[in-house]
């Protein structure tokens, strides 16, 4: 049987004020009327069945990521009791998923993500899985072909084509991380290099193997929560045995020390929205001055420019004046008013809102 794991945990702070602690991005509605976490899931409808859809997610949204998914099997919202990044994440969904079908296929996607038009992704998963048939060991990856010389991606280095390999697909050479502009310039010109996309797919069992290999000490506290998952201590289990996994993403833990690992280019448009300006690329409307405003949004300029506006509350005008290169982020009870380059303070501002007390703001 075909799985599809979403990861679906992080915090969005570089989204604040629109995503807050008890509203992660996930969950609100920044996509035409749909939350990236409603487009993850019916952009893959097609492909895998809502019941082999599961979900990874922090225990504390839990129950709103089920109230939010009712197609979804209650018990496919995974509960994650604090965030110890993506390795940990998609070792506890396979050890789960290994329990149900002990040979089954895992996919894996992030909630940030938009994918258009979703029929390149749906080739390129059955292309993996048939793939994976042929060879089991392998671990599966997706190249997004780039756009242009982003700093804020990693890149694959694809391989030759082979007579040993199916038609599109690639073996990943190596692994990058961000690069600086001119190096990024040099990945594009080489034709060699794609963005990482973050998704991947493979055997379970496969990749428990890579895990036990790469991260024994986090393998057997996963096996232990897997064990006591169907039973009266699988709360107390969690909680003791999840806080003490080193925190480490799949690409770091297994993926880059990985001898099998294998590529296919997918050709879409994909972004991963984790940022304002992002957001704004997504869905915003920009104007002759590079103003950039988001659908629903009540915004009056005047002699300002490249400016991203973006509220939550209808009827709510925000008007700019004499002003350039601000993100305005408008909400019921938080405005953020910050230039479109000092996002990555919104990280410790919310520590220190927390920190004087301020917490139902954050």
């Amino acid at each position: 049987m075909n799985y599809a794991v979403i990861m679906a945990g992080g915090a969005g702070k570089r989204l604040w004020p629109l995503s807050r602690r008890n509203r992660p991005k996930q969950i609100i509605e920044l996509l035409e009327d749909q939350s990236l976490l409603e487009h993850s899931v019916r952009r893959i409808a097609d492909v895998f069945a809502p019941e082999n859809i599961l979900i990874v997610t922090n225990q504390e949204y839990a129950a709103e990521v089920r109230r939010h998914l009712p197609e979804l099997p209650p018990e496919n919202v995974i509960g994650e009791p604090i965030g110890r990044d993506t390795a940990n994440a998609i070792g506890l969904a396979a050890v789960l998923l290994s329990q149900r079908d002990p040979d089954g296929a895992m996919a894996v996607f992030s909630a940030d993500q938009v994918i258009e038009p979703v029929e390149p992704l749906h080739d390129a998963i059955r292309l993996g899985l048939q793939f994976l048939e042929q060879k089991p060991d392998a671990l599966f990856t997706f190249g997004i072909k780039a756009a242009y010389a982003h700093t804020g991606y990693g890149y694959l280095k694809q391989g030759e084509a082979s007579e040993e390999l199916p038609e599109g697909v690639f073996r990943v050479e190596a692994f990058t991380e961000k690069p600086n502009r001119n190096t990024a310039g040099a990945y594009i010109r080489t034709g060699n290099y794609c963005w990482n996309s973050g998704m991947f797919l493979w055997k379970t069992k496969t990749i428990l193997r890579q895990l036990d290999r790469c991260l024994p000490h986090n393998y057997e506290r996963l096996m232990a929560i897997g064990e006591a998952w169907n039973g009266p201590n699988r709360n107390r289990v969690i909680a003791e045995e999840f806080p003490d996994l080193e925190k480490i993403s799949i690409d770091y833990a297994v993926m880059e020390k990985a001898a099998e690992v294998y590529m296919c280019r997918l050709d879409c448009h994909w972004l991963d929205v984790g940022s304002f300006q992002v957001l704004a690329e997504t869905k915003g409307q920009r104007d002759d001055t590079g103003n950039q405003t988001t659908p629903g949004t009540l915004a009056h300029y005047i002699h300002s420019g490249n400016n991203i506006v973006i509220s939550d509350v209808k009827e709510h005008l925000i008007a700019l004046v004499n002003v350039e290169d601000l993100i305005v982020v408008h909400t019921e009870d938080a405005t953020l008013i910050c230039h479109r380059d000092e996002t990555e303070r919104l990280k410790p501002l919310i520590e220190q809102l927390n920190q004087k007390g301020l917490e139902r703001f954050t």
